[in-house]
């Protein structure tokens, strides 16, 4: 069968160096760090003192109080950026088919916050068990597909991937896939994340999977860097509308690139290392390409997992080299993990964004918070350390890889 082409219509963003696509995107090209002393719980105590909040956001100001409390902040922060998307899209609601629009999110962890609250709750109280009636609702990882469905109607394939760091790039994949085969003509896609908690700050410390670097906050998120020791948490969400080329067309819709290509892969190594061959890093590249019938020769900037910590960041580095081959060294690479922080499962949702807008814009985010090359890594590869370049970006890859060993590629391109 003839494959439909997939194109991206519309964007919505909420991160910790903005809560709009326009401000997001205006400071990661900036090179500013939203890395600061955790405000939202008294984390004197812990290992790792400081994450990537959110700034100035209060979720009254985009949703009504009483509908507000029946959601975790993961499933708030999912409505408020596919409010912006939708509207960035020019869909409209009255006249859409809404039966052939989809919404398919990723989050890896899903309530944290509301299932620590109750527990919390529960240990205070005298044994009685007394909980939230919405404990369970507002805690599932999948309901907040289920309220984006709910609140615009939308009738199409509607679930959560769960595939920790790799989760909103999956639904960005599988959302593709609906699309070019013909079952949706839209679908509503990205992740959201809200861990910055204290179970959520305790356990990946419990990990050694943060940094600690408290004396040094604003620059402890720094791929690449000999110095890393762990990445930055962040929150936050965002959302990408995918949309059928001819339906986009024929509606009149503003096209800021097009989806090509998506891979999967499994490492089958580790829980939580990667690959010490980066194997699983290698193929889901590959297979990427492969999708996307493009060679590596194709491809100018790849926004990598690139999460600041020891292994995870020269694992990756020495896939694309596997990939890329010579071509490696004509690429831009860069993480904005060193600027958002880690957004867990709703990282692949921002990193595409930032890629999309790299290739409408021409220009490649920076790697930031670097002083110290890593004798591990190939000095001649060009990780666009601390300052955004210029120059034409027909096609980026934008990489995710979680916990468990999974990874997962999508590949945008000029239109």
């Amino acid at each position: 069968m003839e494959l439909k082409r997939v194109v991206v219509t519309g964007l919505g963003a909420l991160t910790p160096l903005g809560n709009t696509v326009n401000e997001y995107w205006s400071n990661l090209i900036a090179g500013v760090s939203g890395a600061n002393l955790i405000t939202r719980f008294d984390a004197s105590k812990f290992k790792t003192r400081f994450a990537c909040e959110l700034k100035n956001f209060n979720v009254e100001n985009h949703i009504e109080r009483k509908d507000a409390r029946k959601m975790a902040p993961y499933t708030q922060y999912a409505m408020v950026v596919v409010k912006e998307a939708i509207e960035d899209s020019g869909m409209n609601l009255e006249t859409i088919n809404k039966d052939r629009v989809g919404v398919i999110w990723g989050s890896g962890i899903g309530g944290l916050f509301t299932f620590q609250e109750e527990c919390f709750n529960y240990a205070k109280g005298d044994g009685t068990p007394r909980f939230n009636p919405f404990f369970i609702p507002k805690m599932i990882a999948d309901i907040a597909s289920g309220h984006i469905s709910i609140n615009y109607g939308f009738r199409g394939p509607n679930y959560t991937t769960v595939s920790a760091c790799a989760s909103s790039t999956n639904a960005l994949v599988d959302a593709f896939t609906y699309i070019r085969l013909g079952k949706v003509d839209m679908v509503v896609s990205g992740g959201s994340e809200a861990a910055i908690t204290e179970a959520g700050v305790g356990g990946f410390n419990a990990l050694k999977a943060l940094s600690e670097n408290n004396d040094n906050f604003a620059t402890a998120s720094r791929p690449f860097d000999q110095t890393r020791d762990g990445f930055v948490l962040g929150e936050g969400a965002g959302c990408i509308i995918l949309e059928e080329y001819e339906h986009a067309k024929a509606r009149g819709a503003k096209i800021y690139c097009e989806l090509v290509g998506g891979g999967m892969s499994a490492d089958a190594y580790h829980i939580t290392a990667p690959h010490p061959e980066g194997i699983g890093a290698t193929n889901v590249m590959r297979y990427a390409l492969e999708d996307a019938n493009m060679k590596a020769e194709d491809i100018d900037y790849i926004n990598v997992h690139g999460t600041s910590t020891p292994l995870g960041d020269v694992q990756e580095a020495r896939a694309i080299q596997n990939v890329f081959g010579e071509h490696a060294y004509k690429l831009n690479i860069s993480s904005t993990k060193s600027m958002t922080g880690h957004l867990l499962g709703a990282a692949g949702a921002i990193e595409a964004i930032a890629t999309i807008l790299a290739i409408k814009n021409d220009i490649v985010p920076p790697t930031i918070n670097f002083t110290t090359p890593d004798p591990e890594l190939d000095a001649n590869l060009n990780f666009t350390f601390n300052k955004a370049q210029q120059r034409t970006v027909r096609a980026g890859i934008s990489n995710t890889f979680g916990f468990g060993g999974h990874n997962t590629s999508a590949i945008f391109k000029k239109i």
